[in-house]
């Protein structure tokens, strides 16, 4: 709220309660603030059951808000779901199927023609006329900030600021060297802006700085600060342990005690954040969102869920969510709403009072409704797809059940209500449900195959 609204509103307040009328809250814009961590475990919160991780910050999220227990990234990992929540549409539509990276199958259309990419890092990644959340917020009046990972190009035709935001700070690779912030083959990747930074510390300190700078400068708001982490991803490096240096052949070694150090580090940021919001007088009228890209991996805890990153069971793509907005959202309530990680991007816009471009359909649903009470939970059917050379799952979740095609080796049907984690196949109980499942997943394949593109990343 603007300081002139601010003043008129409290002169309203104060004559409506002298003279004993009820007080209505002035409608405005909130704050958004979106934390989103990278391969973090269902279980690896305290208010997800964490034994041994203590995440007091965030948890004070869930508390004086909301917790999802059935919130899903839009794959099961990073460049895609960050690809779905900019777009707030199925990353399929685009071209975006797979993490950019090493082990990418990349091609692009050019001239006509399809062709391979090969060159490492370059010549792939979000086209900067492709229509965002960044964009639709700053055209509804909001300041915008990055800070943390990009991972959807690293070419300066891919950079954030070509995307919306008003300002970036952070890496544009899927991993770095928490220190040194390379890649694990010498490729700097931190930027400021279109900029090389050679700001000098802990990555995750840097980008709770700037996030932090950001709500300063921008109090009067609104403001919408993305902060995704790269933390807790590979290479696993604590705080205040700057060796060894990063190679491919050490980036996966760690400890559950160094991720558990990794992902405090995270939480100290967002109770910086949480803080900063108070003493601005911003908390009430700030929603707040935490969530990970996808399931975690590694030194993660994903109980009681099965499997991890990468993969399409429960453990690669069911991620915590938290969302605290105290003007609109009941403290203390868990809901079993299904939702994925694109829901946010129409649930932002709807919040912030901005708009879509004219035609373009969100593929996600704004979850307020449903989160006020104003409407009741409702039936989601959510797809999933890794399509890759030596890789092949589909997945689709419709109501309690869930089907996957495990490379065409076999059905799998599960009821997840009763069956979390994905142990009791129920294909030749239900055949009815999975030939139903079946025909919606082949429809959905179907459309976004159809959908014109220009690159694709397998």
């Amino acid at each position: 709220m603007k300081r002139s609204n601010l003043f008129v509103g409290l002169l309203v307040w104060g004559w409506c309660s002298a003279l004993g009328l009820p007080v209505f809250a002035e409608s405005s814009q909130p704050n958004i603030v979106f934390v989103l961590v990278d391969d973090m475990g269902y279980g690896d919160l305290g208010c997800m059951g964490s034994p041994d991780i203590a995440t007091p910050y965030i948890d004070r999220i869930a508390d004086e808000g909301i917790r999802f227990t059935d919130f899903y990234s839009n794959a099961p990992v990073c460049s895609p779901t960050r690809c779905g929540f900019i777009t707030g549409r199925w990353q399929q539509r685009v071209g975006f199927e797979w993490a950019l990276g090493y082990t990418a199958e990349r091609k692009r259309l050019i001239n006509g023609s399809w062709q391979d990419i090969t060159q490492m890092h370059h010549g792939i990644g979000l086209p900067a006329e492709q229509p965002g959340i960044a964009k639709m917020l700053k055209a509804a009046g909001y300041a915008t900030g990055i800070f943390g990972k990009w991972h959807l190009g690293y070419d300066d035709e891919f950079n954030p600021l070509h995307h919306g935001f008003d300002e970036y700070f952070g890496v544009l690779l899927g991993h770095a060297d928490y220190y040194r912030h390379t890649y694990y083959d010498g490729t700097y990747a931190l930027r400021d802006g279109l900029e090389y930074s050679k700001a000098e510390g802990y990555l995750t300190d840097l980008l709770n700085d700037r996030a932090v700078d950001f709500i300063e400068k921008h109090a009067d708001g609104p403001f919408f600060l993305y902060l995704p982490h790269l933390a807790l991803h590979a290479p696993f490096q604590p705080p205040g342990r700057t060796d060894p240096r990063v190679t491919q052949a050490n980036m996966h070694e760690g400890s559950r005690e160094i991720y558990r150090d990794m992902l405090q580090r995270i939480d100290d940021g967002v109770g910086r954040i949480l803080q900063c919001l108070e003493k601005h007088g911003l908390a009430e009228n700030t929603l707040v969102v935490l969530s990970s890209d996808n399931g975690g991996e590694r030194w993660s805890r994903n109980l009681p869920l099965f499997h991890h990153k990468r993969t399409l069971w429960e453990g690669g793509i069911r991620v915590p969510c938290l969302m605290r907005w105290p003007a609109e959202l009941r403290a203390g309530k868990v809901t079993q709403q299904v939702a994925i990680t694109m829901d946010l991007t129409a649930t932002f816009v709807q919040a912030a009072g901005a708009s879509a471009p004219a035609d373009y359909v969100f593929d996600g649903v704004d979850l307020l409704p449903l989160l006020r009470g104003d409407q009741p939970q409702q039936e989601r059917t959510l797809y999933w797809r890794v399509d890759r050379a030596n890789d092949r799952m589909r997945a689709i979740r419709h109501g309690k059940w869930k089907y996957i095609d495990d490379s065409g080796s076999m059905d799998l049907l599960f009821d997840l209500e009763a069956d979390i984690s994905e142990r009791v196949n129920l294909v030749y109980q239900h055949p009815q449900i999975v030939r139903e499942l079946k025909s919606r997943l082949a429809e959905w394949e179907t459309e976004m195959d159809a959908e014109p593109k220009t690159f694709t990343v397998r």
